[in-house]
């Protein structure tokens, strides 16, 4: 019997502020390049007085990842939690708009907490610092599962920033329960190295017990398996406990490893305006060539394709019809 969904995305919610910056003013404000760093409420607003013109439009790791689920024509729906506020509208609203399914319920209007956002700063190399307050998002909780919505669902896919939150690891475990127990699967993205050593225990139980599929780029995996001594000891690790381990490494391709298989999948030369979103989009093709059946080098192919048309202009949204350039590759009719 064919479900409703084929993905279902449970994640961070956010209204993403893209902005160019210099080195300089990272220096200037103290902000660590190409990661993400949480910020409390009253340094976003000092930050976004202080980065100058910017582009602000739905954001999210997984949530991006969705979109680009749903730009392909996928069934997709998400789960994350905003405000009763402007933020939380167009937050809603884009991700409609995107095909995808959103029906969290919404923080009401008087909770102290806003709606999530993420102050993106480009540097001329295209590498993104992410400063992120997460509002109410960090609040998501096992009662904003829907299970018979994850039971739905052929997939489930799982953001690792999500563990930064005092509920979250109960509404992950929901979430699990619900889709495993109706025969669903479950991928997740390790998000960040930092994020993996916040919560490095809680990441090696779901990767060990729960995880069918685990998206991790070079340094995240090398974070997640440091024991392992470098890279490709980290990815026989990882395949060791997950069915499928897909690593990306940046202009260096994919490496996507299954049954004592491994392939590397090369990437698409580009030149890189903002790497906002790649591996988001990324995820999101590669689990929509998984969906429709397609082997796994062409989805890391599909990956590949989605990360580098993302990288070549600002903001985390595809601007190009993605199934046209699958085409052009010759990976769909």
């Amino acid at each position: 019997m064919t479900k409703e969904f084929q993905l279902v995305g449970i994640g961070n919610a956010m209204v993403d502020v893209l902005a160019h910056s210099s080195e300089a003013f990272l220096a200037e404000h103290g902000i660590e390049k190409g990661i993400m760093q949480l910020i409390d409420k009253d340094q976003a607003v000092h930050l976004y007085g202080e980065v100058g013109p910017s582009t602000e439009m739905s954001g999210g790791s997984a949530a991006n990842s969705i979109a680009g689920f749903a730009h392909l024509g996928g069934r997709a729906a998400y789960v994350g939690k905003v405000r009763d506020d402007q933020l939380g509208a167009i937050f809603a609203h884009d991700l409609r708009a995107q095909g995808a399914v959103y029906e969290t319920p919404l923080a009401p209007a008087d909770t102290e907490a806003e709606t999530g956002r993420s102050i993106v700063l480009v540097t001329p190399d295209g590498e993104r610092s992410m400063n992120t307050y997460l509002g109410v998002t960090e609040h998501l909780t096992p009662g904003d599962i829907d299970a018979a919505q994850v039971a739905g669902a052929e997939w489930i896919f799982l953001e690792g920033y999500r563990f930064d939150g005092p509920e979250s690891h109960d509404a992950f475990a929901k979430a699990i329960s619900a889709c495993k127990g109706a025969g669903g699967r479950v991928a997740i993205t390790l998000s960040d190295p930092f994020c993996i050593d916040r919560h490095r225990d809680a990441f090696a139980e779901m990767l060990k017990n729960d995880v069918d599929l685990l998206f991790a780029n070079r340094a995240e995996i090398e974070a997640m398996y440091k024991d392992a001594g470098d890279f490709d000891a980290a990815l026989e690790a990882a395949a060791a406990e997950v069915a499928i381990v897909v690593a990306t490494e940046s202009e260096h391709g994919c490496h996507v490893l299954r049954n004592g298989k491994r392939w590397h999948v090369p990437a698409i030369p580009t030149k890189v305006v903002d790497a906002t979103g790649a591996g988001d989009l990324f995820a999101g093709a590669f689990l929509w060539g998984l969906a429709e059946g397609f082997d796994l080098e062409a989805c890391g192919r599909m990956g590949n394709i989605a990360a580098s048309e993302v990288i070549s202009h600002l903001g985390a949204r595809v601007e190009a019809d993605l199934k046209a350039l699958f085409r052009t590759h010759g990976i769909i009719a």
